[in-house]
């Protein structure tokens, strides 16, 4: 079937064809409509070496990296995530999805707090309240372990918490599969209709070549009584007079 007949099924068959591009072109609004637009915000925050440790290089964090920091970015960042953080986070005024983790592809304890919602002015004001949440944190993490405060790891913000952008990827996608499911379901229905009726009903096919015919069956006839017969049956076998 080339493109010329499928046009010519889709014009035959438009009965069937077009409720369905209604109901499709539904379909992709009622997505569109139900699906809300999500917007997200990042900041960064790396973390610094303690006051101490940096005497050797004039008071400059910068100049004094260990790979412990990074480990401890680590497990600040999935305390963050814990649901015992969740309910804090929540309390604090934090709607929302939120996301704590180790930048791609750092050089060092760099941290990315993401925070997506619906609300733009929410996902701003909650990134914020995440990352002075994460602050509190770890000086928590180190109160606890009697750590004096000259000794302390530092946290810095890097990228302050942006602008919320809207994220559509996966909204359009949705709206792309709700159409694309639409559109395939309508032609399935328009060609289907078109091999119904195209199919000969059982009475109307011819019988295959070699096929014999059924023989005729002859019509019934009732016996005509003749002369004969008439007189036999008065006269009889005995003679006349016989019953």
């Amino acid at each position: 079937m080339d493109l010329a007949e499928i046009g010519r099924v889709m014009r035959r068959r438009w009965y069937v064809l077009l409720p369905g591009l209604l109901l499709t072109a539904a379909l992709t609004t009622a997505v569109h409509l139900l699906i809300p637009v999500e917007y997200q915000s990042q900041s960064t925050v790396t973390l610094l070496n303690s006051a101490k440790a940096t005497e050797a290089f004039d008071g400059n964090p910068f100049l004094s990296t260990q790979a412990s920091l990074t480990g401890m970015a680590d497990g600040l960042a999935r305390n963050l995530n814990s649901d015992g953080a969740k309910a804090d986070l929540k309390a604090l005024g934090v709607t929302g999805k939120h996301e704590v983790k180790i930048a791609d592809n750092a050089q060092g304890p760099f941290m990315w707090l993401t925070v997506t919602g619906t609300d733009p002015a929410a996902v701003l004001t909650s990134d914020q309240l995440l990352a002075s949440y994460a602050d509190k944190r770890l000086k928590e993490f180190q109160t606890q372990q009697s750590v004096a405060p000259e000794a302390m790891i530092r946290m810095a913000t890097i990228v302050p918490p942006q602008k919320p952008q809207a994220q559509t990827k996966t909204r359009l996608q949705y709206i792309v599969m709700a159409g694309a499911l639409g559109f395939v379901l309508t032609l399935v229905a328009t060609f289907f209709v078109e091999a119904r009726r195209r199919t000969p009903r059982a009475k109307d096919r011819p019988a295959p070549a070699g096929t014999p015919a059924a023989p005729a069956v002859p019509a019934a006839t009732t016996p005509v009584a003749t002369d004969e017969t008439m007189a036999l049956r008065t006269v009889g076998p005995g003679g006349a007079g016989s019953p």
